[in-house]
């Protein structure tokens, strides 16, 4: 799990100004490890658009052989046969979401504090979103940014569970972010807004690998 999370992209199609499939094709070409589709917020598609892109994003996945994940919808994620869900502490409890998931489903939690990572292990979760890190206009109703420091506290209560930092990531706080105990790094803008998000990718990819092969 560790490892799948190295290089995590999130992608809506309101999160770039081009074609949402161009632009994770070329993601996954740059070496994402793990895919999430997030289709909320201002001009998100709804209904039947929503579900044939999010079947086109996990056909394209699995071409890449890189798993794909539903942020919240559990009936969507169920119904396309994806391959887990993300879900927030005000979405359905990880102990509804394994009564109705398969046993091989990945299902990610978000925790902003000790507490939340604390409960999220004991209900069985297989990796924690951590953050905000820092600020993002991706998500209008972003807590407080946690910082590295948050990283690191969060991780002292949680010492084994896998851990991916998320909130307005850059390239350059890869290695801090990992030193300080995150295993990967989920990004959305600096991937789907970069002119060559293939290449975008490649950076983060070599980044992590750099610190994961002992620097």
């Amino acid at each position: 799990m560790k490892e799948l999370l190295q290089v995590y992209f999130i992608l809506g199609s309101n999160n770039t100004d081009r074609d949402p499939l161009i632009v994770l094709e070329e993601a996954l070409q740059g070496g994402v490890t793990l895919f999430q589709f997030r289709e909320k917020g201002d001009h998100a598609l709804q209904a039947d658009v929503k579900v044939t892109l999010a079947q086109q994003m996990k056909e394209l996945c699995h071409r890449y052989n890189v798993p794909f994940i539903v942020n919240d919808d559990v009936s969507l994620a169920l119904d396309i046969g994806a391959d887990g869900v993300h879900v927030g502490q005000d979405d359905m409890s990880i102990t509804d979401i394994k009564k109705r998931c398969p046993e091989d489903w990945i299902v990610g939690v978000s925790a902003t504090n000790q507490s939340e990572a604390e409960k999220a292990v004991a209900d069985g979760a297989d990796y924690i979103g951590v953050g905000p890190i820092f600020g993002t206009n991706t998500k209008k109703d972003a807590k407080r940014p946690i910082g590295l420091s948050g990283v690191k506290q969060i991780r002292a209560v949680a010492p084994s569970i896998p851990i991916v930092a998320i909130g307005g990531i850059q390239l350059t706080d890869v290695i801090p972010l990992m030193k300080v105990g995150a295993d990967g790094v989920s990004i959305i803008s600096a991937i789907s807004q970069s002119e060559k998000p293939m290449q975008a990718t490649q950076a983060f990819a070599r980044h992590a690998s750099y610190f994961h092969q002992g620097m």
